[in-house]
């Protein structure tokens, strides 16, 4: 996330041509592949580019420090190079899509926002090659402009992420209710996320201390990116830990059921699906030792106010921290990672033949902990709560899948037992 020379394929990873053989690779497959490109701000170490040319800008600033230049003296050039490097990826490389890093970070204020004339520039490739290319964006801002189409003032991209969905099932199904899942934990900001995908939409956040965000109305579900967890929600904890480590197997197999019966674009972090008992750390290697050095020291004293000790934080720079990272695939065949593989394995099979579509309807009990979601033909019941649960399900028809065999069906009501889910058809619909 520190790029420098954003037009060249590390050689690490096998150079251009090593890059244009994995994207080859996954194409014949059937895959499609994004890559994340990070446009809002250049890397310390080995950034040149101010050398040549006005590529920061001092007029604004960001996390990282000075902003890159998309509006000011020079900016022309800036925002050429930005365009041509995406055109690289999508033309040259043949990737699918772009998945584009906190965007709310790149700051712009010329007439025509940078963003939007980027998404013009890829409809032009994409018509000149006859491919599907898509450009989705990191978003905290819960602002439908990154996908309203430019006729109507938006930017015209194709997706935007969706993090409260993460941050409402998140507190729920672990309790955490610090930083910023302080606006969390309840069932009722869990329905509103299952409903539309944020949660504040113009309504008061505890967390910033204000109003913040826009209504998703007249967006389409699939303009919305939704994960239960991903590199930033792991590798921004202290210790990195997964879901794996936060709850169990039951919670994660509910987790996985609100995910892939989401009409929503679902997201699966590497090793998710199987439940990988690897944590994900935040791992660096600057070459530059007093750069590494800041980087540890930042790194313990972002964590000092949550009651972390220095020696309780994993160091960035050690290579261990990377190695701990390291996912085990061994693992998948073993016990309860296999069951939690197969869970995920059925519920993808069933997203492919029912597609989560239509109204969404979502009920709950705050008291008994208990939660329904009826979205197009397909209903998901979920019991949080220490006792079984019978639940009125409209015009039920059969059990499609269920974490517990004792789950049962009958007419319109669905019987649940404690901490299980149950996904089953309406066949009335």
């Amino acid at each position: 996330y520190d790029g420098v020379d954003l037009f060249a394929p590390h050689h690490a990873y096998g150079g251009p041509d090593g890059f244009k053989r994995l994207v080859d690779a996954c194409h014949r497959r059937g895959l499609g592949v994004v890559l994340d490109v990070v446009y809002n701000h250049l890397g310390p170490e080995g950034n040149y580019l101010p050398e040549f040319a006005p590529y920061l800008t001092d007029r604004h600033s960001t996390f990282w420090g000075d902003a890159v230049n998309f509006d000011g003296p020079g900016s022309a050039e800036v925002r050429r190079f930005v365009i041509d490097n995406a055109l690289m990826w999508l033309g040259d490389y043949h990737c699918d899509a772009l998945r584009l890093d906190a965007v709310h970070a790149i700051i712009d204020e010329s007439e025509v926002h940078i963003l939007a004339e980027l998404a013009g520039e890829v409809g032009k490739l994409a018509a000149r090659t006859s491919r599907h290319l898509q450009l989705i964006a990191e978003s905290d801002l819960n602002d439908p402009v990154f996908v309203q189409p430019r006729s109507a003032g938006g930017y015209g991209l194709d997706a935007v992420w969706a993090d409260e969905w993460h941050h409402a099932l998140h507190a729920t199904l672990t309790g955490e209710t610090q930083g910023y899942y302080r606006d969390f934990g309840p069932l009722k900001p869990l329905a509103k996320a299952l409903r539309q995908g944020w949660v504040h939409d113009g309504t008061w956040s505890e967390f910033r201390g204000g109003i913040h965000g826009k209504s998703p109305a007249g967006m389409e579900p699939y303009q919305l990116v939704v994960a239960t967890q991903n590199h930033d929600q792991v590798g921004n904890r202290a210790r990195g830990e997964r879901s794996t480590a936060l709850m169990d197997r039951d919670r994660l197999k509910a987790a996985a059921a609100l995910l892939l019966t989401a009409p929503f674009v679902p997201l699966v972090f590497a090793g998710e699906e199987w439940g990988a008992s690897t944590p994900f750390q935040y791992f660096t290697d600057h070459s530059d030792f007093d750069l590494g050095h800041a980087v540890s020291v930042g790194r313990r004293r972002e964590f000092a106010s949550f009651g972390w000790k220095p020696e309780q934080v994993p160091d960035p720079q050690d290579p261990e921290t990377f190695q701990r990272s390291k996912l085990e695939w061994g693992e998948r065949e073993a016990g309860g990672h296999r069951e939690l593989l197969e869970w995920y394995r059925d519920l993808i099979e069933l997203r492919r033949g029912v597609r989560p579509a239509g109204s969404r309807l979502v009920r709950y009990d705050e008291e008994h902990r208990w939660l329904v979601v009826e979205i197009g033909e397909l209903a998901v019941v979920i019991n949080l709560g220490a006792k079984a649960v019978d639940v009125a399900v409209g015009a039920t028809g059969r059990a499609l899948l269920t974490s517990d065999p004792r789950v049962a069906v009958e007419d319109a009501s669905v019987s649940v037992p404690p901490s299980a889910t149950a996904v089953v058809s309406m066949s009335g619909r």
